[in-house]
């Protein structure tokens, strides 16, 4: 599992990951790993701010999006220009003006990791 690295639900996020036995890799925005999740595997400081979102998203095979913030908005962009499976769990919902598709919207977590893992089947 990849993500931002910090907390709410990122850390969240880590936790689970981990305590399914599998690696969580935090990419962060400052230039140490100060104030990261202390439940990732990994962390990755960039010193990119925001910019650290295009490297989430370009390095996962799916994208969940929780909540409603910018950060959030901008990595459900970058996931949706990337053609990867977008789900989203609250907060940003897309209503196109023309032809364009849009995320998909899952009732709660357990949906938004099954829909990703099949890949947005």
């Amino acid at each position: 599992m990849i993500c931002g690295g910090y907390g709410g639900v990122m850390a969240a996020a880590a936790a689970g990951a981990r305590e399914g036995g599998g690696v969580a890799v935090g990419i962060l925005s400052g230039t140490d790993a100060q104030g990261a999740s202390l439940n990732l595997t990994v962390a990755i400081p960039t010193g990119l701010g925001e910019v650290r979102n295009a490297l989430v998203v370009r390095a996962a095979d799916a994208v969940i999006v929780v909540g409603g913030s910018w950060g959030t908005l901008s990595e459900l962009a970058f996931g949706m220009r990337t053609g990867k499976p977008v789900i989203t769990l609250g907060g940003w919902r897309i209503v196109p003006d023309r032809d364009v598709p849009v995320p998909l919207v899952a009732a709660d977590p357990a949906e938004a990791v099954d829909l990703a893992l099949r890949g947005g089947r």
